[in-house]
């Protein structure tokens, strides 16, 4: 089978998950599924993202975002073929359907930008609901939550060609030197509690930085600068440390070493940092009635992200109950494996096929 497989993300300015999600699945085919992947990307003129580098082939179209995101949803254009030759598939990976002349998967892995476009700049927000509506012709529609797969039936997709498939997580045995390392590489406090995320409006450190004004332990916030001037905005905080960009070999000694991580976003269509902490031993707060609580799977203490008090609730009660939710969360972490992930999108490509 062979299978052209969208890989911009790698080049946005902010991966993020989506981007560790689209490697690990693409090294897990490769090595173990037989699948030859393609990679499609526009043309750049920087190297990919630091610790996001591709790890397949990747050919180029004769384009370069934002101008080819543009192309591909208005014109239709230009086909992947023109840089892959003939395929048999052809995966969308980010959501943004790229044209081809083989039968297609499109991945929406969050449309929550559909009932909250102020969450993401105004380009952006038209960009992606242009988008949803070109992945309406998908054979196959994958998505890594049970709430994504809800909003889509929502509005109007087919849930009988909807594919549910959790991301996995890579599994974190840190040791005391590589905590003590992360410590004195990036001073972090003896004990913090920890934030990870792109720094924008739906990661929601506005009301967590409130609520750690009655708790007392420092804030530690590790994560890139996105938009909406969060960061310009909080850096003067008290009691937060900011750490930007952290080297993604670096994060799993921030979680272990971290009281726990507070993650109380507003909106995800996954939430990886809710695995990665669990895998780290590392418990974890987050959000009610988002996806996080379906990825937590009742390992973490959730709370009403738009209740300062409830925040600062959820993390004393986590602080309280760190042991049990240590177990619960590894636990959990378990149960999500990349090759898990891996096998289930090898087999909705031979279902797309079929």
């Amino acid at each position: 089978m062979r299978v052209a497989y969208t890989m911009e993300q790698c080049w946005h300015d902010v991966p993020g998950g989506t981007a560790v999600a689209t490697l690990r699945v693409a090294t897990e085919l490769t090595a173990h599924h037989g699948i030859d992947l393609i990679g499609v990307a526009g043309r750049h003129r920087r190297p990919p993202v630091a610790g996001f580098e591709p790890t397949i082939p990747v050919t180029t179209v004769p384009l370069a975002r934002p101008l080819l995101y543009d192309a591909w949803i208005r014109l239709r254009w230009p086909l992947v073929e023109s840089a892959t030759g003939a395929v048999d598939l052809c995966h969308s990976t980010a959501g943004i359907p790229a044209p081809s002349r083989a039968p297609s998967i499109v991945t929406l892995h969050d449309i929550a930008f559909l009932r909250r476009p102020d969450r993401l700049t105004r380009r952006g927000a038209r960009v992606l609901t242009r988008a949803v509506d070109r992945a309406r012709s998908a054979r196959l529609v994958t998505c890594p939550s049970a709430t994504v797969a809800d909003e889509l039936v929502g509005i109007g997709f087919d849930r009988d060609r909807i594919r549910v498939i959790p991301w996995g997580v890579d599994p974190h045995d840190t040791t005391d030197a590589l905590i003590d390392r992360a410590r004195a590489t990036h001073h972090l406090p003896e004990r913090y509690v920890l934030a990870v995320g792109t720094l924008e409006p739906r990661k929601n450190l506005r009301r967590l930085i409130a609520a750690m004004k009655n708790v007392d332990l420092p804030l530690v916030v590790a994560g890139a600068d996105g938009w909406g001037g969060i960061a310009e905005e909080l850096a003067d905080s008290a009691d937060v440390r900011f750490l930007g960009h952290v080297d993604p070999a670096d994060l799993p000694a921030i979680y272990a070493a971290a009281e726990l991580l507070a993650y109380p976003s507003e909106d995800e269509g996954f939430g990886l940092p809710v695995l990665e902490a669990m895998s780290a031993g590392t418990p974890v707060v987050t959000s009610r009635g988002t996806a996080t609580e379906d990825v937590a799977g009742g390992a973490a203490v959730l709370v009403d992200p738009y209740d300062t008090a409830s925040i600062t609730a959820g993390i004393t009660e986590a602080l309280a109950d760190r042991d049990q939710l240590i177990e619960l969360g590894r636990r959990r972490a378990a149960e999500h494996t990349w090759a898990a992930t891996a096998a289930a999108t090898a087999a909705a490509y031979r279902e797309a096929l079929e």
